[in-house]
């Protein structure tokens, strides 16, 4: 079987492909850049921008099912970057699936398309998006997932997935800006650290797309849906970053500054950054914000009963496997 994965380069693409590989597939790469290690595995390569109408549809040609993976994520940025990426490129997907009748697509969501700023626990996919999103990419990646949704049909099905916090070895967002955030004394305990979170490890992550893949191939019934994907776990946050931290040889975050205070103090931030248009993300976001100091973690039922999926790294074996691959860098 041929399939497609945008963003087959990034942290969640590449380990993917890695293991659709393993299992027969005929793998083709949509991505910017060039991939060594994924072509000498025996994967096709196509460049090209994921907001190019052309280059998707010709990426698309002879292929049986689309992962879409590839998205503009972080926490600062132009609107038009994120709309340009997750929105128009969600499109392009959609509409060159249609073109070149493709069956099957498989979404890369996120959990914070639900997220509003409040607090999360136990929320299943009956939550709506929020009306006043907490950052851009959270906006957009709820308005991409709209799209998929909204093209499901009997003659093409297609299905969100909603990972939240990834981690494992290969990430190149979530733990460097962690770490270098800590290096530089500029990481600091945001609330009173008692907040709740699910993790997903990465292993776990390409599990959840191959029982989607199967489950829209093999029961109708199941398309057209998100689903919450997390190793099943909440967990107290900030006892991770500082295990991690620990691990890769650095100290516990030792001081705290209320979730008010840094509320105000990213409001203040992403404000002067945008009136001087500075491009640099600021110390703190109000997304940031949210995020380090709220609680928010999922229901996975409908995961498990629809899909299959059944988290096989725990919460423990996910920390451990990351900070093994921290101490080999």
């Amino acid at each position: 079987m041929n399939a497609l994965i945008t963003g087959g380069g990034g942290f969640i693409g590449s380990a993917l492909a890695r293991e659709l590989k393993k299992m027969g597939f005929t793998i083709t790469i949509f991505c910017r850049g060039d991939y060594p290690e994924l072509k000498s595995m025996g994967a096709k390569i196509k460049r090209g921008d994921i907001s190019d109408r052309g280059a998707v549809s010709d990426a698309c040609e002879k292929i049986d099912i689309v992962f879409h993976v590839a998205a503009k994520a972080g926490m600062w940025g132009s609107y038009k970057d994120y709309f340009n990426t997750n929105v128009t490129g969600t499109e392009n997907i959609v509409n060159a699936c249609r073109r070149n009748r493709i069956k099957w697509l498989v979404f890369t969501s996120s959990a914070s398309v639900v997220f509003d700023g409040k607090e999360i626990r136990g929320g299943d996919e009956s939550l709506p998006y929020p009306g006043s999103p907490v950052s851009y990419y959270t906006g957009t990646k709820a308005l991409a997932e709209q799209c998929v949704l909204n093209a499901d049909t009997e003659s093409m099905r297609t299905i969100a997935l909603r990972p939240h916090i990834v981690i494992g070895p290969g990430d190149r967002h979530l733990l460097p800006r962690l770490l270098d955030r800590a290096g530089k004394g500029n990481l600091k305990q945001v609330g009173n650290g008692n907040n709740i979170v699910d993790l997903t490890y990465i292993d776990n992550v390409v599990k959840a797309h191959i029982c989607a893949a199967r489950a829209i191939m093999d029961k109708p019934d199941t398309s057209g849906r998100p689903y919450f994907i997390s190793n099943g776990e909440p967990i107290q946050l900030w006892e991770v970053i500082n295990t991690i931290l620990e691990g890769a040889g650095m100290d516990r975050v030792r001081s705290s500054i209320p979730a008010g205070s840094a509320y105000f103090f990213s409001l203040i931030a992403e404000s002067t950054y945008r009136i001087l248009k500075i491009n640099k993300e600021p110390i703190l976001t109000r997304f940031l914000v949210h995020e380090l100091s709220k609680s928010h973690w999922f229901n996975t039922s409908s995961a498990r009963n629809l899909l299959g999926y059944c988290p096989e790294i725990s919460n423990n074996e996910s920390i451990k496997r990351t900070i093994d691959w921290l101490q080999r860098k």
